[in-house]
């Protein structure tokens, strides 16, 4: 009796944090839709290519906390192989990154610093809650470990954002810009390749 009570306790325990996890992920993916939206439209009318990186990344971290919501009660396979998709759809927003920075350089014109200013900063504060929201499970497993890994990037990537704002601002350049930009796509690269990393090895032992 005692052993079945026992277990019945961990399997309740186990469900109260999986309910947790997912409004919780839940909450940010909508934060994330919505802020894309937003963010991306804001980003069409500055012509600023850090705001539309920053914007497309709204659009991937709601993909990926949908993903994350598939896989949260599915096992450690399909937790690991979810963490290794982001890690393709990280991939992926670097490379398109990377693509409008090239073209912005060889085509670009000074983007408008006060819309990037006030749009980064509402793009902030949107992360900024949702990092705090993913602290408390950002060890829990691999899953949301590269959740959090994702909101992580998230508000390194506004402050680049206010920062490309201020030197536009003060250089009349596009090159502030250009360049947060650049860091920003390599922060995605480096996110990709340690989330791979990490995921790899789980995905495999899980398989076999």
């Amino acid at each position: 009796m005692d052993d079945c009570c026992s277990n019945k306790q961990t399997e309740l325990v186990q469900l109260a944090a999986n309910a947790a996890q997912r409004r919780v992920l839940l909450m940010v993916l909508t934060i994330n839709a919505v802020m894309f939206v937003v963010e991306f439209t804001a980003g069409l009318f500055a012509q600023s290519s850090s705001l539309q990186a920053d914007a497309v990344d709204m659009l991937g971290d709601a993909l990926v906390y949908g993903l994350s919501i598939f896989a949260m009660s599915r096992g450690a396979k399909w937790q690991a192989g979810a963490a290794l998709v982001k890690s393709v759809v990280i991939l992926g927003f670097f490379l398109l990154i990377v693509g409008e920075i090239i073209a912005k350089a060889l085509h670009g014109v000074p983007p408008s610093s006060p819309l990037m200013m006030i749009f980064g900063a509402l793009a902030l504060a949107a992360n900024v809650t949702c990092f705090a929201l993913l602290w408390r499970f950002r060890k829990l497993n691999i899953n949301m470990r590269s959740t959090f890994e994702c909101s992580r990037n998230d508000v390194t990537a506004n402050c680049g954002v206010l920062l490309a704002a201020g030197g536009v601002a003060l250089f009349h350049s596009t090159w502030p810009d250009i360049v947060v930009g650049g860091v920003i796509a390599c922060i995605f690269l480096r996110s990709a390749i340690s989330v791979r990393r990490e995921a790899w090895p789980l995905f495999r032992a899980a398989s076999g």
